[in-house]
């Protein structure tokens, strides 16, 4: 799936809002560490790089606060939706990224133009993904499960390339982004490939 396409999709943003309240419910259903309830604490996000017609949603992180008194700790669960702290989404940031491997002017310009991210944003997440994430607990245990090998300096391409191979454009991104969810909270568990 070309980016224009991904970037237009609603069905494809459609999945990943279902996958992250699923991703939701099991947080809320597992409770707070020390036995406490979750309620809905959801803190608004305002998502770029997604299509004019995101629905509304979108416009939230999923999150959860302890009802206890003297826990009130915050639970966020996994997104596939949001990468970390990034306004951007998730899928635009992998995309972008890899898409500007081989760079040249007039691409960061035409990536410019589409998504509406700049050169420097676009050169901080590639330094996001050259000297970030294969730093990370998660990546330490997770590049091991994937087949074929990984190549770091390529990411995020190679990424795409490991999880993008089936006629199901959406089931890949899912997966792909799924297995990336543990990288959008802070000490995520590592969620194993579907």
């Amino acid at each position: 799936m070309i980016a224009h396409e991904l970037h237009r999709s609603g069905s494809f943003w459609a999945l990943l809002l279902s996958i992250d309240k699923d991703l939701a419910e099991w947080t809320r259903q597992k409770g707070c560490s020390c036995g406490g309830r979750l309620h809905c604490a959801n803190y608004p996000r305002a998502p770029r790089g997604g299509s004019d017609d995101l629905p509304e949603e979108y416009h939230c992180r999923f999150s959860f606060c302890c009802d206890r008194d003297g826990c009130r700790r915050r639970m966020t669960p996994p997104s596939v939706r949001f990468l970390g702290r990034k306004v951007y989404l998730g899928a635009m940031v992998i995309l972008i990224s890899a898409m500007r491997q081989g760079p040249t002017p007039r691409r960061v310009r035409e990536l410019s133009t589409l998504f509406g991210a700049d050169g420097a944003t676009i050169a901080r997440w590639q330094a996001f993904w050259r000297d970030h994430i294969p730093q990370t607990p998660f990546w330490k245990v997770a590049r091991a499960r994937l087949v074929p090998v990984v190549d770091v300096v390529a990411l995020p391409l190679s990424l795409l390339d490991a999880f993008l191979h089936t006629k199901d454009p959406y089931q890949d991104w899912g997966h792909l982004l799924r297995f990336l969810s543990p990288l959008t909270i802070p000490g995520g568990p590592v969620i194993e490939i579907l």
